[in-house]
């Protein structure tokens, strides 16, 4: 999928969550839960700024992220894949 975000939004990608509980049951689709955690697949140029600066963002290609369980304005799928558009705000932490 291609896209490229404007101003201080970031495409993530969605980490697989485990289907199995911890005693080995396998979880119905909507019984799990949403992974918290994800890949930056692609980052704005950056915000605006009201002295019309545009401040870069903390966050790069590849960086591995951790964000609310439901973050994101917009939700992607291409495939079996899943896509997530967020503010970097929104973004709590960069996992190294």
């Amino acid at each position: 999928m291609k896209i490229r975000p404007l101003h201080d939004r970031v495409v993530i990608r969605r980490e697989e969550k485990e289907e199995k509980s911890a005693g080995g049951i396998v979880l119905a689709a909507t019984a799990r839960e949403k992974p918290n955690k994800g890949e930056v697949i692609a980052v704005g140029p950056g915000k605006a700024l009201d002295n019309g600066q545009v401040r870069a963002l903390q966050v790069k290609v590849g960086d591995k992220v951790v964000f609310a369980s439901y973050a994101g304005s917009q939700t992607l799928k291409d495939g079996d894949e899943e896509f997530i558009i967020m503010s970097e705000s929104e973004i709590l932490g960069v996992l190294e």
